[in-house]
């Protein structure tokens, strides 16, 4: 077992990863930036390194920083968490280089997976179903490029190789916008990932987005944990997400997700990983693998009754997995609402002072968060202050609780979501499950529009 791990990350997470360390009997050492001296983690973590300022280059970042604080508290490996450094090979490499455990897959897999034209090419070698695109980047020809446009048929998405977050990607529904959407896109791309390869895909119009939990020891055993429905989206960021997602049957859960279970097999894949697929007309198309532990992930932890992030360190340590595909059953529903410190009107973001905090409770009830009363929610990184997450015998009695669990939470001093998952949660399309990746929106849309023209 690991002795000492380096918790890289801030909020939920950093936390969330704390804990299962400390059960496992773990040391924990917390990285932070000078504004989150007072996160919860920090405070519980047996020690402490401040790695810069509150700005994330700076810190959070900070590559050297991060590796310096394993350096002088002798510490054996360092878990990523999400966001920030956790799909950066230079990373991880330099992790390993340093001596140090990377708690997530090699270096060469993430990049491998980052790269969105070398993830597509590696996922149809391994048979895993992908959208109809262009096969490789797209090039400077114009003319080829408008051909490859018209084999795929319209509308096309041209997308960033380096890209990801919803961020690098514009949808193209005839051919004369096509070169500028190329010429603009590529700009972006260079200016937001430092990558100006691009390339070309068929825009599902209707699709649902259900991904695949997975993880693997990297020894010749990898497992899938069921699926997840993270339709609920605005802007290409999650809102809600759910397990198992509406309308997926045994049968197809089984036979997508011994797919990625033979590609982990194929690549050699170490740790927690996820499989995105866009769904439409009972058919999974693979859009990209993120080779970390996901924001989603306590959803499946509450189906499956396995806990990941148990899982990843314990296989960090060296250790093969601790159960096999027969032991994972999937039992009841599990919902999860993103809560966020932000206007749920306009999305503004709401930092300040926490004045007052009440968490809900009852049965099936989790709740993943850093905050606590007196706490400052800072400007300076991602506005999530939370996870809210219940579980029910079905999906009816998980809507229910959620519900609830809502109408319980109380964040003053800021503002919150939580008005929006409250409308999300009573919405009769939600409730009837299985909507797709714009339903949010459109919603959202027409409450906009509806409250304009009462004005």
């Amino acid at each position: 077992m690991l002795d000492k791990v380096v918790i890289a990350n801030r909020g939920e997470i950093a936390l969330r990863i704390l804990r299962a360390c400390h059960a496992l009997g773990i040391r924990t050492v917390a990285v932070h930036s000078t504004v989150d001296r007072n996160l919860k983690h920090v405070a519980m973590a047996d020690e402490s390194v401040c790695i810069g300022p509150a700005p994330s280059k700076q810190s959070y970042l900070d590559m050297a920083s991060i590796i310096a604080a394993a350096e002088v508290t002798d510490a054996q490996a360092i878990h990523p968490g999400y966001g920030f450094l956790s799909e950066n090979a230079d990373f991880a490499e330099r992790v390993e280089q340093s001596g140090f455990v990377f708690i997530g897959p090699r270096a060469e897999t993430i990049r491998m997976m980052g790269d969105k034209v070398e993830a597509i090419r590696a996922m149809k070698e391994a048979g895993v179903p992908c959208v109809p695109g262009s096969d490789g980047p797209l090039g400077d020809d114009t003319e080829q490029n408008q051909k490859i446009a018209r084999d795929i048929g319209y509308p096309v998405i041209v997308k960033a190789a380096g890209g990801g977050g919803g961020r690098g990607m514009r949808v193209v529904h005839t051919e004369a916008a096509l070169a500028n959407a190329i010429s603009t896109t590529r700009q972006e791309a260079q200016a937001a990932f430092g990558n100006d390869m691009l390339y070309m895909e068929k825009f599902l119009e209707n699709p649902r987005h259900v991904e695949i939990q997975v993880i693997a020891d990297g020894q010749g055993n990898a497992v899938h944990l069921g699926e997840r429905d993270c339709s609920m989206q605005r802007r290409h960021q999650k809102v809600v997400e759910e397990a198992p997602a509406p309308g997926i049957t045994p049968e197809l859960r089984a036979e997508i997700g011994q797919v990625c279970v033979e590609a982990c097999l194929r690549i050699g894949y170490r740790g927690a990983g996820t499989f995105e697929f866009l769904f439409e007309d009972g058919r999974f198309y693979f859009i990209e693998m993120n080779t970390r532990i996901q924001v989603e992930h306590p959803v499946t932890e509450m189906v499956t009754g396995i806990d990941l992030v148990r899982e990843q360190l314990m296989i960090a340590a060296g250790n093969k997995l601790s159960f096999t595909q027969d032991d994972v059953v999937l039992t009841g529903h599990a919902i999860e609402c993103r809560i966020n410190a932000e206007d749920p009107d306009t999305f503004m973001p709401s930092p300040g002072l926490i004045e007052h905090f009440h968490v809900p409770g009852g049965p099936g009830v989790r709740v993943d968060s850093h905050i606590y009363e007196g706490y400052r929610v800072p400007a300076n990184y991602d506005s999530m202050i939370g996870k809210l997450i219940v579980h029910g015998m079905d999906r009816e009695q998980a809507v229910a609780r959620m519900r609830v669990a809502l109408s319980e939470m109380v964040v003053d001093g800021i503002k919150t979501n939580v008005p929006l998952q409250q409308r999300i949660l009573t919405d009769r399309g939600f409730q009837a499950g299985g909507q797709n990746i714009h339903y949010l929106e459109k919603r959202l849309a027409e409450r906009k529009e509806k409250s304009l023209s009462i004005v």
